[in-house]
């Protein structure tokens, strides 16, 4: 591959940033970071970028959309200096396979890259390439257990929109690629730059609160058949006393063994799964009605206005009139003023 002479900016050349394509990847977990990256050359008027897209072979790659993806080889990047390197994550099925000359090639050049990122579950192909061993990393909230578990060397948080650990980038679930992208941006060249991104993108620069009120807090119910029934009953007793002797009660079992087996069973206390299937509720109903808090807070069962205020804000790190704000559904949040961009909507 003859090397790309780009045009200077500044005395400087545009950082190189390659993205790296595999079969089975998230399409948007690719093209999102691309657009960011191409939105802040349009927006700074100037190339501050310069994109390569590659694969192992080359040529056509499909992703998990059925869209594919045209890449140069690995062996034309042979020799050629690259500031950024960031993996799209995706897979078939509910097992990570990571490429292996892909996580070799990683292994092979990533102390030659400046910065070395992943989006969503490409925080597998990362730690398959040796590079998170040791480091705080997040991954889809999805698969943090996985991680974990394939892992445990690594330091998992899936709290994060996307974590920033020495020259290693990691961010969340699809979207937040381009949270990190944006991160990435205002590293190299300010919050103007990357505010001027966002606002073209319409998204915000940073969101508010970490991915937990993206994912769904009832997946708990998805992990053990065993306690399906009871979290039905719960999900439709919220309002009531949901101590562990009332639950141990319904699920025909003595309290301590109860707590013990849900516990080992789902990875968390009876009490956390309570306050999650309560937050769920409260949730739906931010973004469905228009009640006030104090009613939702009784109907979910958490009786105190500010009981509910501390949860979403220990949960969420947002209030739940922020939360309302994003997220409403109701017509009477959009009836006036511009439109505000929905943080899912990206």
């Amino acid at each position: 591959m003859t090397e790309p002479r780009p045009e200077r900016v500044g005395g400087k050349a545009p950082l190189r940033v390659v993205l790296l394509a595999y079969e089975s990847m998230n399409i948007l977990d690719l093209v999102g970071p691309l657009q960011a990256l191409a939105t802040a050359n349009r927006s700074a008027d100037r190339a501050l970028y310069e994109t390569i897209v590659a694969s192992v072979e080359g040529g056509a790659v499909n992703s998990s959309a059925g869209l594919p993806v045209l890449t140069v080889p690995l062996a034309e990047l042979e020799g050629l200096a690259i500031d950024t390197l960031m993996v799209a994550g995706g897979c078939a099925g509910e097992v990570y396979q990571a490429p292996e000359a892909l996580a070799a090639w990683i292994e092979q050049r990533a102390s030659s890259v400046r910065r070395l990122c992943s989006v969503c579950t490409g925080a597998f192909l990362l730690a398959a390439a040796n590079q998170l061993e040791g480091r705080r990393a997040t991954t889809h909230w999805a698969w943090q257990a996985r991680l974990k578990s394939m892992h445990p060397g690594i330091a998992v948080d899936a709290e994060q929109i996307y974590i920033r650990d020495g020259s290693v980038w990691t961010s969340a679930g699809v979207t937040a690629g381009i949270d990190l992208t944006l991160a990435l941006i205002e590293d190299d060249f300010g919050h103007r730059v990357a505010i001027d991104c966002a606002r073209q993108l319409v998204m915000f620069m940073k969101r508010a609160g970490g991915q937990s009120q993206y994912s769904v807090p009832l997946a708990a119910q998805a992990q053990a058949d065993r306690f399906a029934e009871l979290h039905s009953w719960v999900a439709s007793h919220l309002r009531e006393d949901l101590r562990v002797e009332r639950l141990a009660e319904e699920a025909g079992m003595a309290p301590r063994s109860f707590a013990r087996a849900y516990v080992e069973k789902l990875g968390r206390t009876p009490a956390k799964m309570v306050e999650a299937m309560r937050l769920e509720a409260a949730c739906r109903a931010l973004e469905e009605s228009r009640l006030p808090l104090k009613s939702i807070a009784d109907a979910v069962g958490y009786g105190d206005e500010q009981k509910l205020r501390r949860a979403f804000s220990r949960h969420f790190g947002i209030t739940a009139s922020e939360y309302r704000e994003r997220f409403s559904s109701s017509p009477r949040d959009h009836q006036s003023g511009p439109a505000s961009p929905h943080p899912l909507a990206v």
